[in-house]
């Protein structure tokens, strides 16, 4: 399921003030990066545009695994050797990510780096790795391993070989600061995407909400659903485009790290909440749980909505969402 903004680029004037809408794409943390500003001119668009594209970069050398100088890299370095004081922004992060850990029972779970990639999703793959290969490659995986300590602000990885990586929550994380940071400097309203991953506030400069369409991955061509967002957050996780085949069994390349096999039985599930750092780390946590634990498990938490599209093609969504009336069929 792909996620397509549908903002109305427009220019208005109102007592005299004008507002533009303004869109700048480009590419950030190895993604489309896109960001959308409602502003009294270009150059103002640009300005702030430009402070995004630099709070970016601030929080890539807090959070990346790949870069060597980050302090989650120093972590990774340090594991089952000593515990590490990082920056708050990092502490608080890998914190909440632990929570998520523990309402999703495991199916999201930041140390998940810590696995040996044994499958491959680039074609190269002619068989199922075997059962004892599937066991081993997440053997040191367990965010149970992963000990903080708010106290002096440290994060210790226990076994040797542990490794954290933020990518199931880190740009959900750093839209939602980008949104909080331009707030702050008096941008009324804007769109955040990181991928696909999804923040908004305010609307646009006719009155309307923004908006946001999904596509099912069987059927490519068409929008089924268009959703108005305002001050909320959209995230996809799907598999329609990395997944192997074996004896006529898709496996998808999201991994349930508890097991060490792929998920499957779901292509995509797309997650509504109010900040794209919960959507982020639900949508993934989620797809690996599949549809009946999944929803049971959104239907749970306020303000959360959820939407799955299955291998069947069957479309499902949480009981706070009502598909018939955003329905575009």
């Amino acid at each position: 399921m792909k996620l397509f903004l549908v903002p109305i680029l427009l220019l208005t004037t109102t007592l005299g003030f004008t507002q533009i809408t303004y869109k700048r794409t480009l590419s950030m943390l190895g993604s489309p990066f896109e960001m959308t500003v409602v502003a009294k001119d270009v150059p103002e668009a640009n300005l702030y545009i430009d402070m995004a594209v630099a709070e970016v970069s601030r929080l890539e050398n807090l959070i990346s695994d790949w870069i060597p100088t980050t302090p989650i890299s120093e972590v990774n370095r340090n594991a089952g050797l000593k515990p590490v004081k990082v920056p708050t922004e990092v502490f608080e992060l890998v914190q909440r990510a632990i929570n998520i850990s523990k309402l999703t029972s495991g199916a999201f779970d930041i140390s998940y780096a810590s696995m040996d990639k044994i499958w491959k999703f680039d074609g190269s793959m002619k068989k199922m790795p075997t059962a004892e290969e599937i066991k081993n490659s997440v053997a040191k995986v367990g965010y149970q391993n992963i000990i903080l300590d708010p106290t002096n602000q440290t994060i210790f990885l226990k076994n040797v070989g542990m490794k954290l990586g933020l990518g199931g929550i880190g740009q959900g994380f750093i839209a939602d600061k980008i949104k909080a940071m331009l707030i702050a400097k008096g941008v009324v309203s804007g769109i955040v995407n990181i991928s696909g991953d999804i923040n908004t506030w305010g609307k646009q400069i006719d009155g309307k909400q923004w908006k946001v369409g999904i596509k099912n991955p069987l059927n490519k061509d068409k929008i089924f659903a268009t959703f108005p967002l305002e001050d909320s957050a959209v995230e996809t996780s799907g598999s329609y485009e990395k997944y192997v085949v074996f004896n006529g069994k898709r496996y998808s390349h999201i991994i349930d790290t508890r097991t060490g096999y792929p998920a499957t039985g779901v292509i995509s599930v797309s997650v509504f909440a109010s900040s794209t750092e919960l959507a982020d780390a639900l949508a993934t946590g989620i797809f690996v749980l599949g549809v009946d634990i999944g929803i049971d498990l959104i239907n749970q938490i306020a303000g959360v909505g959820c939407i799955y599209v299955e291998e069947n093609g069957k479309i499902t969504a949480s009981k706070n969402i009502d598909l018939k009336k955003y329905s575009n069929e």
